[in-house]
């Protein structure tokens, strides 16, 4: 299973946020310049964010975006989900009547636990964990300059 580049740069572009918490809106031309996505596109994947509660928008001469919550708050699976939907490996996980061979499906149990796995991780880890790994890395690395 792959995320598309929905849930790729939305992660970056709250990633992006995180790093600014408690600095005020940040305007999204910033964040695309700094992430190097296409403004436009940034637009589409903020509007997912906000729709979910993640973001809020400021408005006027000094607005732009900002995180709903602090970054500690704001788990991974939440962004992931309000840009891709329900993370599931296989149609029959979420729906098992959707497929007549559900309940005698051998294979389908390697699905839910997958599934399960995926889940776990994404709910573990929350913003506040990836600024962290980031600054670290970013000691390492002083050459970075973009996320």
């Amino acid at each position: 299973m792959k995320l598309s580049t929905k849930g790729r740069y939305g992660t970056r572009a709250m990633l992006d946020l995180a790093l600014h918490y408690g600095e005020g809106a940040i305007n999204l031309k910033e964040i695309a310049e700094r992430q190097q996505i296409s403004e436009r596109y940034l637009e589409h994947l903020i509007l997912s964010l906000k729709t979910a509660g993640l973001v809020k928008s400021i408005r006027g001469s000094h607005g732009g975006f900002m995180l709903a919550r602090p970054p500690a708050d704001i788990k991974a699976i939440e962004i992931i989900e309000a840009l891709e939907g329900p993370l599931c490996p296989v149609h029959c996980i979420d729906d098992p009547e959707s497929c007549s061979r559900a309940e005698q499906c051998v294979t389908r149990t390697l699905w839910e636990e997958l599934n399960r796995a995926m889940n776990r991780v994404l709910e573990s880890r929350n913003l506040q964990d990836i600024v962290e790994q980031h600054r670290a890395k970013g000691q390492r690395d002083k050459s970075m300059y973009y996320i």
